[in-house]
């Protein structure tokens, strides 16, 4: 459809009749989503959400628990059995999970923020092509078959060396044993390290490139000479409806969060660390994860300081010559023009001028507040909350609550 299609009635057709929109998603596309397909697991993201979380995570996670069993390690046997792991019940029964609901919220939230651009007519006429094939650009790499060949390629033996060098314990557990010094992998551990955590890792991973997918499609239209609206009531220039795609983002800050509690509390329960020993891991964790949700709704800023500068300058050089006329009528004039101060409009268009030049002063550069930080920072530290109750018993912190508030 062209650009200037129109209905019957003569309204131009609405921004989602454009193939462009209809196909945009962060979330459809690639081999993956093919063969859930075919599976039919999937045809829409609304579709068979809890049957593909349910068939990821069986995947996953049963097999193991079917090994630990036949073993003799799922409940003792080892230092660290496989029911008893919490790392391990985290990151396939909780963050898995996560990771398959965060593509619903991205879904249903991401298109309707991108079409804004076009509803609000942000857009220049003389742009649009320069839009559509940003658009189109991204839904091209989505759908690469090559760079989820990739992922997968660099995702195996990365799963593998960062399992079995940097995140296993210590001690023997239901994926290895330690004999003489030497450490050999069960039959679950097997399972574990070329089954379940690659597939884990690739659902991670995947979810860097669409991220990336969204900051490259943000930086195109970025590139666009915008038509920002100083006096727009969002103090973005009418750009602030971008913080919407963040808070969509949240179920995976949450994962994330739930991914690096669960290790934690391994080492808590069993190499004798506590909560205090991490603070910095979940610091670095917290601004990492700002940076990469709300990183890419940064390319925005010159433009949005740019309408700012401009506006000040339109709106001081208006309300300039409005002052001068207001001053000459009400304070110079013997017969103020004939006009009678009552029931004069004069009052209230000098307010409405200080209004719009208010807004335009208060224009901030990035398109999210406050609340979209707080919420955002929330969703990540929400798993560790049951980790405080390893540093402090639950009277305690009652207590030290109730004091606080009363």
């Amino acid at each position: 459809m062209s650009k200037n299609d129109k209905s019957a009635s003569g309204v131009p057709a609405p921004v989602f009749s454009w193939p462009e929109l209809e196909n945009f998603s962060l979330v459809l596309g690639g081999p993956l989503y093919q063969f859930f397909r075919k599976a039919h697991l999937e045809d829409r993201v609304e579709d068979h959400l809890l049957r593909r979380v349910v068939v990821i995570s069986g995947i996953i996670w049963l097999p193991l628990l079917l090994l630990c069993l036949y073993e003799g390690t799922l409940s003792g046997g080892v230092a660290v059995p496989f029911i008893k792991d919490i790392e391990t019940q985290v990151r396939f029964l909780l963050v898995v999970p996560l990771f398959i609901v965060a593509e619903l919220f991205v879904h249903l939230r991401i298109r309707p923020i991108v079409a804004q651009f076009l509803e609000r007519q942000l857009v220049p006429e003389a742009a649009l092509e320069r839009f559509h094939a940003a658009i189109f650009s991204a839904v091209k790499l989505r759908n690469s078959v090559a760079a989820e060949l990739l992922l997968i390629a660099v995702i195996f033996p990365l799963a593998y060396y960062l399992r079995a060098n940097l995140l296993a314990l210590e001690s023997p557990t239901w994926y290895v044993r330690i004999e003489d010094g030497n450490a050999t992998a069960t039959l679950a551990g097997l399972w574990f390290w070329w089954i379940s955590n690659p597939v884990f890792q690739f659902l991670l991973v995947r979810w860097y490139f669409r991220i990336f997918i969204w900051t490259r499609f943000l930086w195109q239209v970025s590139r666009i000479d915008l038509a920002l609206i100083p006096t727009h009531p969002d103090r973005n220039g009418g750009l602030g409806f971008l913080g919407g795609s963040a808070y969509a983002l949240s179920p995976l800050l949450a994962a994330h969060g739930a991914a690096v509690a669960g290790f934690i509390a391994n080492r808590i329960f069993y190499t004798g660390a506590s909560l205090a020993d991490f603070k910095l891991e979940i610091v670095v964790l917290v601004v990492m994860l700002m940076l990469l949700v709300l990183g890419p709704l940064c390319v925005f800023a010159p433009q949005i300081l740019a309408a700012k500068r401009e506006g000040l300058r339109d709106y001081g050089i208006l309300g300039a010559e409005y002052m001068r006329e207001f001053d000459r009528r009400w304070l110079r004039s013997a017969d103020r023009d004939g006009e009678k101060l009552l029931g004069s409009g004069d009052i209230q268009s000098l307010a409405d001028l200080g209004n719009a030049f208010t807004v335009i002063r208060e224009m901030k550069a990035l398109p999210f507040g406050r609340d979209t930080f707080v919420q955002l920072v929330s969703a990540t530290l929400i798993p560790f909350v049951p980790l405080l109750f390893t540093m402090f018993p639950l009277e305690e912190m009652l207590d030290r609550i109730i004091g606080a508030v009363f």
